[in-house]
């Protein structure tokens, strides 16, 4: 089986070893709550704004997709989910605190980008395949992780869903992100 495959279908899973690394680790100190808060913001407002174009086929299982989104944030980065999901839990790793926080940042963002280098790769595969000639020039134009300065002109003129659907498709991710602050919140009174 194609490690790609596996780290796909169950990439909601996979950070769980991060997050209890984070937990286990946690030593919060006011001065990283400057930093940690405004990247968890920020990575949830990308993903808001990515789910607000792509909908709800992000949350599938299987690698695909209907239509090639390349408008709003998919107009600066291909990937503006995985690199919300980054700034994110960079940003736990900061509110959290540790006695090597920079070690702690370090690690999370390896994890991350090898992940998530191993998943585009699978998934630029399928959309190659689905998509031909239109994605070649996407890629050719859009960067995978690391975003444009200005968006791409892009024929993909859809327009955003709602801020209530946008954000029923994006509860599990707010309840996941409250969950593992309520953890570090307990590990932090209970072991202190």
């Amino acid at each position: 089986m194609d490690i790609r495959n596996l780290l796909f279908k169950y990439r909601s899973f996979t950070p769980i070893p991060i997050g209890v690394m984070i937990i286990y680790f946690a030593r919060p100190e006011s001065a990283y709550l400057s930093i940690g808060i405004p990247l968890l913001l920020m990575g949830e407002l990308i993903r808001i704004w990515a789910v607000s174009y792509a909908g709800g086929e992000t949350r599938t299982r299987n690698v695909g997709a209907p239509a090639l989104c390349s408008s709003g944030p998919f107009a600066f980065v291909r990937n503006p989910l995985y690199l919300g999901n980054m700034f994110m839990y960079i940003g736990i790793v900061f509110i959290a605190g540790s006695a090597n926080v920079w070690l702690m940042v370090a690690t999370t963002f390896l994890f991350f980008l090898v992940q998530y280098s191993l998943i585009i790769s699978l998934e630029e595969e399928t959309l190659e395949s689905l998509f031909e000639q239109e994605y070649d020039e996407y890629k050719d134009n859009v960067p995978a992780i690391f975003p444009r300065i200005s968006p791409w002109d892009t024929c993909d003129k859809r327009k955003p869903t709602s801020v209530t659907k946008t954000l029923k498709t994006e509860k599990r991710t707010l309840q996941n992100v409250i969950f593992i602050l309520i953890l570090i919140s307990l590990r932090i009174q209970v072991f202190s």
